[in-house]
């Protein structure tokens, strides 16, 4: 299973670049055979002038993932990423399913 931090979108001030609040997706995906699961788990982060030194213009992907991840805290980095590894594994051997017997005509 491959998990990859990205940064969807970040908010900041027009008047000294400061980021205040980044946008962040964590997403997992794992291919068995011919089929490939995927997760997703999406949030958000405040940062304050203490957080962010760098120049917007000088920003990478990442420096910002390891910011945003310096705010969730470890615990919290850590329960995404199992929460990522649970979605897949339920996509895997699913507990539930929906649907209707193969003799049915369903209307459409």
């Amino acid at each position: 299973m491959t998990i990859t931090w990205k940064i969807e979108q970040m908010d900041r001030q027009t008047s000294d670049g400061l980021v205040t609040t980044v946008h962040w997706r964590a997403n997992a995906t794992e291919t068995v055979g011919e089929e490939t699961y995927t997760a997703t788990s999406y949030g958000s982060v405040g940062l304050t002038a203490g957080d962010t030194l760098i120049p917007f213009a000088d920003l990478t992907e990442v420096v910002v993932i390891g910011w945003v991840k310096d705010q969730l805290g470890e615990e919290q980095v850590e329960s995404t990423e199992s929460g990522l590894t649970a979605q897949i594994a339920a996509q895997k051997a699913p507990v539930s399913v929906s649907g209707f017997p193969a003799a049915w005509t369903v209307a459409e």
